[in-house]
C-alpha cells in the first residue's frame, strides 16, 4: 500500500476508538445536568429459524437510511447521558489528552523514498489534524512540491480520510482515493501535477484501490456494490474521459470474496486479488498491456491460501498448500497454473509462521512469526545468506518497511516495543550493515528508559499456553497492587503485536500495567492459533482472554479489584462475551463498535461484510452453527446479573460493525442487569468505524475512554 496512508494506518493501531469528537471543553459546556438515564421502548420482533424464535425487542432501533426521527432521538438521548455521567471527568479528560498530544511531534514526517526521480514523503504541520503529502525532486535539498494537503482538503467536512494515493510512472498524474463519511465508500480524483489542478473527472462509489498502467494512460480501480458495500468490480478509467464511460474488466459473482487490486513492486503487473476466510485466488494484468487479458495466477481451490509478488522475471508465492503455517515457492508465469512445477525456496515448519513474503531481484525478504514475535528473515536467492535481524528486547516487533524498487539490495525494515517508539532501519543484505534512518521522536520528558516491558505464559483451561505481553513503569510493582488494562482482539487471524502506543504511557505513569492478552483467533503463535479460535472453536478465544486475565490475577501480577478490559469491534464481540461469562473479573470495560448481535447480523446478507464472514463464525443458516453462535452471542445471551461498569462507543455510519448493534445490546443490558454500575453510550453522529478523523481528534476520544477507566481506578488525576 502507498505510504500516502501511513499516518492514518499508524493512529488506527491504537484501536477502534469512537466517540462525539467535540474537545472535552466543548462537550462540558453544552452537557445537560439533570438527564435521565434513557430506557429505550420495548417493541418485540420475533426471528425464527430452524423451529426457534427469539424476540428482540429492540430491532426497531435499525434503520439502514440513518433517519429515523425516533432512532436519532433515542441515540440523542444515550449521548446527553453519557456527556452528563462523564462530566465530573472533563478535567480528567484534558489533562490526558494534553499529555497525549503532548507526545506527538509536531513536525512528523516519514522516511522519504525515492521514486522515478523524485523523494516523496508524509508530514504533519504544527496543531493540523491531517498529513500533507509532498515531494521533492532530485534530493531532499531541493524546493518543496506540495501534492495534497490533507488539511485543505478536509475543510467542511466532519469526516475525512485519503485512504490512498498512486503515482502514474512519469511522475505527473497522481490518484487519490478520498472517504468524507467514514463508511469507506470512496470518491477518487486525478491531479495534474504540472498544472496543480485536479482534473474534472471524480470517480464515486468505489475502493481505495488504485493500479495505474504502466504508460499513465490507464487507471484501474475498484467499483462497489450498492447494498453489501462490498468492492467487486475492477473497472478501467481512461485519463481525460469521462468516468461514465469506463469500462467493466471484472465483476466477482461470489459474494463471499473480498477484492482489492494493486501494482506490483516490479510494476510489471496489476494483480486483482480475490480473499475469502480460508480461500484466494490472484488475477494478473500485464501493465504495459492495459487492454490486454486479465489473466488467472492460479484457480482458487476451497481452502487453498497464497499471495504473490513478482521480481526479475520471477513469481514468488506465499502458500498454505500442503502447509498450514505457510511455505514459501517460485514459478514463472507460464507454469503458475501447475503447483507441481513450483520451486520450493522455504519449506514448511511447524514452530514459524510466514506472515508475507517482499521479493527483489536477488533477495527475498520474509515476515515469520516465531514464539509470538514478529520478526525479518533475509535470503539470497543463490543460497550465501539466511538468517533473522536481531532485535535485543524480550518483546518487540519487526517488520520489512515499504521497499519501492525491487533492483536493490538496501531494505527497509521497522521495529518498535510496547515502550520503544517506532524505528526505520537501513541494512545492506550483502554487508549486514544497518543504519538508523529515523527513531519516532515523542517530546517532553519521555525516556523509554522509564518503563519495562515482558513476555509471560498463563496456561488456559484446555491446558494450552497463552503468550501475554506487558508494560508498566519502572516504580510499579507486579506485586498484585497495579491496576491494569488488558486489551485483545482475537479474529481474523489478526495478531496484536507490541507497537509503541503513545496513550498507553499514560496508563502507566498513573500505574497501570497494560496487557495485551494474545488469544486464540490472531495468529501470533502460527496458523493453528487462528483455527483453534474459529468457527466451532470460537469459544477459545473468550476462554483464553478470561482465563489470562484470571492467571495474572491469580498470581498477584495484577490487583483483581482493578482490572479493566478493552477490544474493538471483532474485540468487541470478546468484551460482550467475557462480561456475559466472567463479569466478576472486571472493573470496567470498554467495547468500541462492538460486534455484539452476530446471529442476526449473520443471517441477513443484505449487511455489509455478511456473507464474506461465514468461513469466519459459520453460517447460522446451518443449524449446528446457529446453535453454537446463538451460545455466545453477546446480545442474545444477555442475563440479568450484575455485569461491569461499560463504556460502548459507535459510528452512526458504520459500514463494518452497524450502529444498531451496540445501540441495541446497550438497551437491552440496561433492561436486564442487577446492577448500578455505570453504562455508558455514545454514537459519534458524523464518523464510521474508525471514529473521528484527524490525528487529534482520535486523541480526544481515546482520552475520554481512559479517563473512565483512570476515574474508576480512583486515581484521580
Amino acid at each position: 500500500m502507498n505510504r500516502i496512508v501511513l499516518a492514518s494506518l499508524l493512529l488506527a493501531l491504537l484501536g477502534c476508538d469512537t466517540g462525539l469528537g467535540d474537545t472535552p471543553a466543548q462537550a462540558a459546556a453544552t452537557t445537560d445536568k439533570n438527564v435521565s438515564e434513557p430506557m429505550a421502548e420495548k417493541r418485540p420482533h420475533e426471528l425464527t429459524i430452524h423451529d426457534d424464535t427469539r424476540v428482540d425487542e429492540y430491532y426497531w432501533l435499525r434503520d439502514d437510511e440513518r433517519e429515523n426521527p425516533e432512532m436519532l432521538a433515542y441515540l440523542e438521548k444515550e449521548n446527553a447521558w453519557f456527556e452528563q455521567e462523564m462530566a465530573h471527568t472533563r478535567d480528567l479528560q484534558e489533562k490526558l489528552y494534553q499529555e497525549m498530544t503532548a507526545r506527538l511531534d509536531p513536525d512528523e514526517s516519514t522516511v522519504p523514498y525515492e521514486k522515478g526521480g523524485y523523494w516523496y514523503y508524509e508530514r504533519y504541520a504544527p496543531d493540523q489534524d491531517y498529513p500533507i503529502f509532498a515531494r521533492r525532486k532530485g534530493n531532499m535539498d531541493a524546493e518543496e512540491e506540495i501534492l495534497v494537503d490533507g488539511n485543505a482538503r478536509a475543510e467542511g467536512h466532519d469526516f475525512y480520510d485519503l485512504a490512498n494515493g498512486e503515482m502514474s510512472d512519469d511522475q505527473r498524474y497522481l490518484a487519490i482515493a478520498e472517504d468524507f463519511m467514514g463508511r469507506r465508500i470512496h470518491e477518487i480524483r486525478i491531479l495534474d501535477t504540472q498544472t496543480g489542478e485536479f482534473l474534472p473527472a471524480v470517480i464515486g462509489n468505489a475502493s481505495s484501490s488504485l493500479a495505474w498502467s504502466a504508460d499513465g494512460r490507464y487507471l484501474f480501480y475498484l467499483d462497489k456494490h450498492p447494498e453489501t458495500l462490498l468492492a467487486y468490480r475492477l473497472v478501467r478509467h481512461e485519463l481525460g474521459t469521462d468516468p461514465a464511460d469506463d469500462t467493466l474488466v471484472y465483476e466477482e459473482a461470489d459474494n463471499t470474496f473480498y477484492n482489492w487490486a494493486h501494482r506490483s513492486r516490479s510494476g510489471d503487473y496489476i494483480m486483482l486479488v480475490h480473499s475469502a476466510t480460508d480461500t484466494t485466488e490472484v488475477k494478473i494484468l500485464d501493465a504495459h498491456e492495459p487492454l490486454g487479458e486479465l489473466k488467472v495466477f492460479l484457480p482458487r481451490e476451497k481452502g487453498h491460501e497464497y499471495d504473490v509478488d513478482h521480481a526479475n522475471g520471477r513469481f514468488w508465492v506465499r502458500s498454505n498448500w500442503d502447509a498450514i503455517n505457510f511455505r514459501v515457492l517460485t514459478t514463472t508465469l507460464e507454469n503458475a497454473a501447475d503447483r507441481s512445477k513450483w520451486t520450493e525456496v522455504i519449506a514448511h515448519r511447524d514452530d514459524a509462521l510466514v506472515s508475507g513474503i517482499q521479493a527483489f531481484d536477488d533477495w527475498l525478504v520474509v515476515g515469520e512469526r516465531k514464539d509470538g514475535l514478529r520478526q525479518v528473515r533475509v535470503l539470497a536467492h543463490d543460497g550465501s545468506v539466511d538468517r533473522y535481524l536481531q532485535a535485543d528486547a524480550e518483546a518487540y516487533v519487526m517488520w520489512p518497511e515499504y521497499n519501492v524498487s525491487t533492483d536493490t539490495q538496501v531494505i527497509r525494515y521497522g521495529y518498535s516495543s510496547l515502550v520503544t517508539p517506532e524505528q526505520v532501519w537501513e541494512v545492506d543484505l550483502g554487508s549486514g550493515e544497518t543504519r538508523l534512518l529515523k527513531a519516532q521522536r515523542v517530546p517532553g520528558d519521555f525516556s523509554s528508559d522509564h518503563y519495562r516491558t515482558g513476555r509471560r505464559w498463563v496456561t488456559a483451561r484446555d491446558g494450552v499456553k497463552v503468550p501475554v505481553t506487558l508494560a508498566w513503569h519502572r516504580d510499579t510493582p507486579l506485586d498484585g497492587s497495579a491496576p491494569a488494562l488488558v486489551y485483545g482482539y482475537g479474529s481474523y487471524g489478526a495478531s496484536m503485536d507490541p507497537w509503541f502506543r503513545n496513550p498507553v504511557i499514560s496508563l502507566l505513569d498513573r500505574g497501570f500495567a497494560y496487557v495485551i492478552a494474545h488469544i486464540r483467533g490472531g495468529q501470533e503463535m502460527g496458523r493453528t492459533w487462528y483455527e483453534q479460535g474459529k468457527l466451532m472453536n470460537k469459544k477459545n478465544t473468550f476462554n483464553d482472554f478470561i482465563d489470562v486475565t484470571r492467571g495474572l490475577q491469580r498470581d498477584g501480577v495484577i490487583d483483581p479489584k482493578r482490572t479493566y478490559a478493552m477490544g474493538g469491534s471483532a474485540g468487541g464481540l470478546l468484551m460482550g462475551a467475557v462480561i456475559n461469562q466472567a463479569p466478576e473479573l472486571y472493573h470496567g470495560v470498554v467495547a468500541a463498535v462492538p460486534f455484539v448481535d452476530i446471529v442476526t447480523t449473520m443471517l441477513d446478507d443484505s449487511i455489509p461484510l455478511t456473507t464474506g464472514e461465514y468461513d469466519e463464525w459459520g453460517n447460522p443458516n446451518e443449524p449446528e452453527a446457529y446453535e453454537y453462535m446463538l451460545s455466545y452471542s453477546p446480545y442474545d445471551q444477555v442475563s440479568e446479573q450484575d455485569y461491569p461498569n461499560l463504556m460502548v462507543v459507535t459510528g452512526l455510519h458504520d459500514s463494518q460493525v452497524q450502529y444498531f448493534e451496540p445501540a441495541k445490546w446497550v438497551a437491552r443490558l440496561r433492561d436486564r442487569r442487577t446492577d448500578d454500575n455505570r453504562l455508558l453510550f455514545r454514537t459519534n453522529m458524523d464518523a464510521g468505524h474508525g471514529g473521528a478523523s484527524g490525528r487529534y481528534r482520535r486523541y480526544e476520544e481515546i482520552a475520554e475512554e481512559y479517563a473512565f477507566i483512570v476515574d474508576l481506578a480512583g486515581i484521580g488525576q
